[in-house]
């Protein structure tokens, strides 16, 4: 039996026995990139929306730095966090540095851009339909933002999931943050990593099997809402109260 048979074997087993290693691992993972999902998209979701609607001098250069930061690598993003957090940079005070918190924060500011970006050209583009007619009704720029990101909630969830998806495959910034220590902070990714160098493979492949079926629930679930979507728009299925989708 080959080496890849023999690891995929075992990774099987210690996924169907739940290893606590294993569950462990992928447990404190969902934790970290939920949490920080929720705080970039709180974020990411109004400032989308916002410039989706808003027209103002230098919205050009706005909207082109943002973009810029859509291709930042995450190593990156977790250098800046680490020199934020650090002992001598300004938020070192706080004790974060090596914590589930440090994690938290730099997957959000690396997912922050992604919501936001997509949130704004889902808004801009309703907007050319609708935005004149709420302006006639006297609905100011922040309103209109918040009644247009509604009428397209289905599109933003699907936004929503694709945040989740960068964040839980994300190794750069939590490894540079968390430090990657064994019971603490070691998630998905950089356990695959570590796990792989140490060659203990069954663990690197098991944990590597957990990921891509988080992965692919999450690209099924974006499906089932893009086809739900259809079905709403073409009235197959009956729009509830509070506008349509």
């Amino acid at each position: 039996m080959s080496t890849f048979s023999q690891s995929a074997a075992t990774a099987l087993q210690l996924i169907s026995a739940f290893d606590p290693a294993l569950w462990t691992i992928v447990g404190r993972s969902l934790l970290v990139s939920s949490l920080a999902c929720l705080l970039a998209c709180g974020f990411g979701l109004a400032c989308g929306a916002w410039l989706g609607v808003a027209r103002f001098r230098g919205r050009g250069t706005c909207l082109t730095l943002l973009n810029t930061l859509l291709a930042v690598p995450s190593v990156v993003v977790g250098l800046v966090v680490y020199l934020l957090l650090s002992r001598s940079g300004p938020l070192g005070g706080l004790g974060w540095l090596f914590s589930i918190k440090a994690m938290v924060l730099a997957q959000a500011m690396l997912v922050v851009p992604v919501v936001t970006a997509l949130t704004r050209q889902v808004v801009e583009d309703v907007e050319h339909g609708h935005g004149e007619q709420l302006r006639s009704l006297g609905a100011g720029t922040a309103l209109r933002g918040a009644m247009l990101a509604w009428d397209e909630r289905f599109a933003l969830l699907t936004v929503l999931i694709a945040a989740f998806g960068r964040a839980v495959s994300e190794v750069g910034a939590v490894m540079i943050v968390g430090g990657n220590i064994d019971g603490f902070t070691r998630v998905m990714t950089t356990a695959i990593a570590l796990e792989t160098s140490k060659g203990d493979l069954p663990l690197a492949l098991g944990l590597g099997l957990v990921l891509l079926a988080v992965v692919l629930l999450l690209n099924a679930l974006i499906a089932l809402l893009r086809a739900w979507r259809q079905r709403v728009e073409t009235g197959a299925v009956p729009v509830l109260a509070g506008g349509a989708a």
